[in-house]
């Protein structure tokens, strides 16, 4: 399987999101703006925009390229069905319940068969969830320290409206498909969907 190894910070720059929005609260002194002196053509914003959406949920092309024909195929905008069906995936589902601290640590856990859907042991990431799916931590895996340090730690953390937390019981009820209103980052995902359709 092939795993993205690089730098966060610097990719988060060159992508111009946030860190947080990958879970690091740690920041750059470097120039914020170094990236912006080059003219950008077209391409480049497309290109640029698809590698973020990549980055920013742990995905190679294969994969992305596949959700981007699925969401094709789906009733309404490709753009918005994209971001539904990147936002639906368990391992992101795990991060934003606020069971982990990344969305890589999630994928992580998920694929240590550390969450249940249903009541069911699901252990690949790219699980897609739907509405009325209850995400929970194993039974067996809520007494360790470490999700009860990542409970603490993510306390803070906003909850996406389209899921509905009980972190007493680290478990999340899905009550409705996300929507491009409900991530937390700036998705111009029209830009994608050029790039593919040339």
């Amino acid at each position: 399987m092939a795993v993205s190894k690089d730098p966060i910070l610097k990719r988060c720059r060159y992508l111009g999101i946030s860190p947080m929005v990958m879970g690091i609260s740690k920041t750059s002194n470097r120039n914020p703006n170094a990236n912006s002196r080059r003219k950008v053509s077209e391409y480049g914003m497309q290109l640029k925009e698809k590698q973020k959406l990549k980055f920013i949920y742990g995905m190679m092309e294969k994969p992305f390229r596949h959700y981007f024909e699925l969401a094709e195929k789906m009733e309404g905008k490709a753009g918005d069905n994209l971001i539904t069906l990147l936002e639906s995936r368990l391992d992101n589902v795990a991060y934003r319940m606020g069971m982990a601290l990344t969305r890589r640590e999630a994928r992580q856990l998920v694929g240590h068969g550390h969450f249940t859907v249903n009541g069911k042991r699901v252990d690949i990431p790219s699980y897609r969830v739907n509405v009325g799916d209850v995400v929970a931590v194993k039974e067996k895996s809520r007494t360790s320290e470490k999700f009860k340090a990542v409970v603490e730690q993510t306390a803070g953390r906003t909850t996406p409206l389209w899921l509905d937390v009980n972190k007493e019981a680290f478990s999340a009820t899905v009550n409705r498909m996300p929507n491009p209103s409900d991530i937390d980052y700036e998705a111009e995902t029209h830009l994608i969907v050029e790039l593919y359709s040339k």
